[in-house]
């Protein structure tokens, strides 16, 4: 998802079995060729080029070059739980709007919010926690839970 507006409705996208056995082979090798997926998943060329194409229109795939940002010289990936006052939906909205902020999602539990952000160090993450997560009104407070590893990240959903 990309944008607060694609949120998913809660209703299911209607996918069969040979559709997930497609998406689990671009998850494994997203720049495959039709000619190679269409004998894995037991179709023509042609129809999993329209499956494909039909799974991107209709917002059940994105296809996207996914970093790794240790690669890229981003040396600080946290989690940020946010407990607020006020309207929830607009708070999540201003900090959506943070391009720092990679992920934001309205919770219930200890936080209110909770934020992924990737720095470039720890003066990046303090800068953002001061600049525009603790500074916006609404923000009652903030803890921040620093990833010392990542174990596992995957975007496997649905298909298993």
């Amino acid at each position: 998802m990309t944008e607060a507006a694609e949120a998913p409705t809660g209703r299911a996208a209607g996918i069969d079995e040979v559709d997930k056995a497609i998406i689990r082979e671009l998850q494994r090798d997203g720049r495959m060729a039709y000619s190679q997926l269409a004998p894995l998943v037991g179709l023509s060329q042609a129809a999993v080029r329209h499956r494909v194409q039909r799974l991107v229109e209709t917002g059940v795939v994105q296809v996207v070059a996914v970093t790794d940002p240790l690669r890229l010289g981003f040396t600080v990936q946290a989690m940020i739980g946010v407990r607020a006052s006020g309207d929830l939906r607009r708070l999540a909205a201003q900090l959506a709007a943070v391009d720092e902020i990679d992920y934001v999602v309205v919770a219930a539990g200890s936080f209110d919010l909770l934020l992924e952000v990737v720095c470039a160090d720890n003066d990046a993450l303090l800068e953002l926690l001061d600049r525009e997560v603790r500074s916006l009104d609404g923000v009652t407070s903030a803890e921040v839970f620093t990833y010392l590893h990542l174990e596992k990240q995957t975007y496997s959903w649905g298909t298993r």
